[in-house]
């Protein structure tokens, strides 16, 4: 029977990115590992991104009103 793959949280895909990073940053990191992680950490970067983006459109569609449940916009912060 074939293993089902689950998806990786964002908890653990950030939790590897700052491993990667760490990894990184020691000055003994050949260059072809080097470019290896920052592909891993790039990957990783999009996925969190897109994890957050799906957490947004949750809790856009789960705002609570007077009326019971309603949709409404969330502005992303600006810095």
């Amino acid at each position: 029977m074939a293993k089902r793959q689950t998806k990786p949280t964002f908890e653990s895909n950030l939790k590897r990115l700052e491993a990667i990073v760490a990894e990184l940053e020691k000055e003994e990191v050949d260059l072809e590992k080097s470019l290896k992680l920052y592909e891993e950490g790039a990957k990783l970067i999009e996925a969190c991104q897109k994890q957050l983006a799906e957490a947004e459109t949750r809790i856009e569609k789960l705002r609570p009103t007077a009326e019971g449940l309603a949709t409404e916009s969330v502005e992303p912060e600006q810095e």
